[in-house]
């Protein structure tokens, strides 16, 4: 079994001439947190699109657990384990909280259709259900409606929704975008709690917010990557400080 679990080889993404991405190599390791950063504009979200089969490069090649992916189809490789959320809200607004984990359950088994049919076949799904809403700390949220709850927790759920479908790799779309400090803490230790026995890239705009969360962070700028390493080497990597310098978000 090799440490590497997601592999970029030469990504490059063109549209219409603009070149997006250039040439990114990236190796995410087995059981690690990788963060995926960079100003406005450096490329990441496309990056990102391209991983989780949301785009097709127009050249390099994607591989996961050593099997290439690059032709493959998003449904495809989350099947597989490499499941992502997204920086929009991609929860049932008018379900409660455990209706959108019970319904997010259903996928792996093959039940999809149970969604049609009444809430009593749902009830195998039932305790599984609160164990995910118990690991990502709604418990008191649980028959609450999704559009009730604040922002930073309404977060939470998408990770509950995301781990109902038991990813090996678990990618995250700016998870901490728009929250306050006390959220920002919460989802933070949260992400550090569920990627025990999992691997997670997650993209963020913020240097400082993966400071203490990431084991490896890569910063882009204008599609190609400018530096890699733990926070302690990235951050005082005087390119990336001029990256940033100006954004407010060094």
């Amino acid at each position: 079994m090799t440490d590497i679990i997601l592999e970029a080889r030469n990504l490059t993404k063109e549209f219409k001439g603009f070149v997006a991405v250039r040439d990114v190599n990236l190796q995410v390791r087995r059981g690690t947190i990788h963060a995926l950063i960079g100003p406005n504009g450096a490329g990441k979200s496309t990056v990102f699109n391209l991983l989780t089969k949301f785009l097709a490069p127009t050249h390099g090649q994607i591989l996961y657990d050593g099997r290439d992916i690059t032709a493959m189809k998003p449904a495809d490789v989350a099947l597989m384990g490499l499941v992502r959320s997204f920086q929009i809200s991609a929860v049932f607004p008018h379900l409660s909280v455990l209706e959108n984990v019970r319904v997010a359950l259903q996928r792996p088994l093959g039940t999809s259709f149970h969604f049609w049919k009444s809430g009593s076949t749902l009830h195998d799904l039932h305790g599984r259900a609160l164990d995910l809403i118990e690991a990502v700390n709604l418990t008191p949220w649980a028959h609450h409606t999704a559009a009730e709850l604040p922002y930073g927790r309404k977060r939470a759920l998408e990770i509950a929704t995301t781990l109902a479908l038991d990813p090996e790799v678990m990618l995250l779309d700016e998870p901490l975008a728009g929250m306050g400090h006390e959220d920002i803490e919460r989802t933070a230790a949260l992400i550090k709690r569920v990627s025990a026995d999992r691997t997670v890239l997650m993209v963020e705009h913020n240097l400082s917010v993966v400071a203490h969360l990431s084991d490896t962070i890569t910063v882009l700028r204008r599609g190609e990557i400018l530096a890699e390493g733990p926070y302690e080497v990235v951050s005082k990597n005087a390119q990336v400080m001029e990256a940033y310098m100006g954004t407010g978000h060094a």
